[in-house]
């Protein structure tokens, strides 16, 4: 059975701008690592819209930001949204029912799916 987990990045001061948060080479790693090892992930509308960022190649990325994003396209996604019509790759739209596919999903899969979004 898979679990849920929460994540949620937070400055001490309690904002983080996603345009303006550079994490240090570290952290970003241990970023990486994180999302190889997730079952997959549960995202908001706006959220899933942050993280499309990843869906395509840049080229002002280094080899981090690739391992990344190769990592978060291979895990599967689920975005919980009435407004969206469509998803991108290895995405799927949840537009009712939450609960039951949440929990089919984790009585379904093993390991950890990440849910996303503040709200």
């Amino acid at each position: 059975m898979a679990k849920l987990v929460f994540g949620m990045n937070q400055s001490l001061d309690g904002y983080v701008d996603h345009l303006e948060m550079r994490p240090s080479p570290a952290l970003f790693r241990h970023f990486i690592e994180q999302v190889r090892g997730l079952t997959g992930s549960v995202y908001g509308r706006r959220m899933y819209e942050v993280m499309r960022y990843w869906d395509e190649d840049r080229p002002e990325w280094g080899a981090e930001q690739r391992d990344f994003a190769a990592a978060w396209r291979s895990q599967p996604k689920w975005v919980v949204s009435r407004s969206l019509k469509s998803v991108g790759p290895n995405a799927t739209l949840v537009e009712d029912d939450v609960e039951a596919v949440i929990r089919a999903l984790k009585a379904q899969l093993v390991g950890e799916i990440q849910v996303g979004g503040k709200t």
